[in-house]
């Protein structure tokens, strides 16, 4: 048994199915002799395939309780409980110094995060103080990612099946955009020229993150384990599409070399809501990440969201404008944010469009030109809007267009 007082590091990788997460973690078991770790396999399906895979090539065993299987579930949602009563367990025995953990192919890694940093309700085990989240790392087969996007047909699918590799498309984008190591898989399986336009790709959806190319999986483990890279805030604010609405345009030249670009389109009157429905069910193929917020004419009383994820694209209602809260909690917001209140119109308040739009060799010109037809013209803005059609339903976010459309 070891006794230290600090806290055990850990970390973390997502990745869809047959990306090359188990192979990377064999990679750093049987590379890293010294490492005394402790390995968490999560897997959809009822059979956990890859705990049998990372016993069979590393000296771990089951039995010795130094592999956790967790099974017919995920780690990000139904599993998180499980998850933490096992590495509490595990965590009395204190006889291992890392804990890596592989999540199942559709994990959402925020949630997983969360759970290492701040525990979970439905858990006895606080992870606080005794885990230490070091690294998020997420795992692209490249192979795959390009096939699916220079086809222009989706990267992935909506349905869910633990015997294939494809995964909701929002579950790949998330994991993309929530990490601090990002390993570019496969990549024998992939001509250099496009390996470079790929990165530029992933670099623009995830600015932060460290981008390393393996094949089979063998990445030096120095660059995912005891590198103190995570940092929650900064993760969570790190998407291309976040940085973009706060900072303006972030990418280098050599994203732009490749044809990748971003925009963000504003405007402070509303989308007509046929116009835009019709417009967001027909974005340019070339976009790969849309997101954010926008103003439709007639429903004054909530902020509508947009987000596409490849093919896939969702628009419904999202948030609650300020305008629309008591007097009291609007200048809560003016003090926290003094930017608001700069930006506020008499009669609609914080009521906008604010949208990010990010992809490759794409016509920038022409999308917004289709976006500013979208807004309302002046003689609409004078109509009764409650009179207009809603296609975006009342409450959940209505999927406006499918890869297999």
């Amino acid at each position: 048994m070891l006794f230290s007082n600090d806290p055990i590091p850990v970390t973390i990788l997502s990745g869809s199915l047959g990306a090359g997460k188990t192979t990377t973690l064999n990679h750093i078991l049987s590379s890293e002799r010294e490492l005394n770790a402790a390995v968490v396999v999560n897997d959809m399906g009822e059979v956990n395939v890859d705990a049998d895979l990372v016993e069979r090539e590393s000296e771990l065993t089951q039995n010795d309780e130094e592999i956790i299987e967790l099974s017919n579930g995920c780690i990000c949602c139904r599993l998180r409980g499980d998850m933490l009563d096992e590495v509490g367990r595990l965590s009395e025995e204190q006889d291992f110094e890392y804990l890596l953990v592989e999540s199942s192919g559709i994990s959402e890694p925020i949630p997983v995060a969360q759970t290492f940093t701040r525990g979970f309700e439905d858990a006895e085990f606080d992870p606080t103080g005794v885990y230490e989240l070091d690294t998020m790392v997420s795992v692209v087969d490249a192979h795959s990612f390009w096939q699916g996007f220079d086809s222009g047909q989706a990267l992935t699918d909506n349905s869910i099946d633990p015997q294939d590799n494809r995964v909701p498309e929002e579950a790949l984008l998330d994991q993309i955009e929530f990490c601090d190591v990002l390993l570019l898989n496969k990549c024998d399986l992939v001509p250099e020229a496009e390996l470079e336009e790929m990165e530029a790709v992933l670099k623009a959806l995830q600015p932060r993150a460290k981008i390393i190319r393996t094949e089979h999986g063998a990445v030096d483990p120095k660059e995912i384990l005891n590198t103190g890279r995570f940092d929650f805030e900064r993760a969570s604010q790190s998407a291309g599409w976040k940085q973009e609405l706060q900072e303006g345009h972030h990418h280098e030249a050599a994203a732009e070399e490749h044809g990748v670009t971003s925009f963000v389109f504003d405007a402070d009157r509303p989308f007509h809501p046929e116009r835009i429905a019709h417009l967001f069910a027909d974005l340019p193929d070339g976009i790969v990440r849309a997101k954010g917020f926008f103003w439709s004419a007639g429903r004054e009383d909530i902020a509508m969201g947009l987000d596409k994820a490849g093919q896939s694209v969702r628009a419904g209602p999202k948030g609650t404008w300020i305008a629309t809260l008591p007097k009291a909690q609007q200048e809560r917001y003016f003090a926290a944010r003094p930017g608001i209140k700069e930006d506020w119109d008499e009669q609609w308040g914080d009521r906008g469009i604010q949208l990010v739009f990010i992809g490759r060799e794409f016509d920038q010109e022409s999308l917004v030109e289709r976006l500013n037809d979208c807004l309302l013209s002046d003689v609409e803005m004078d109509e009764d809007w409650s009179a207009y059609p809603d296609p975006f339903g009342l409450d959940d976010q209505r999927e406006l267009a499918l890869a297999d459309d």
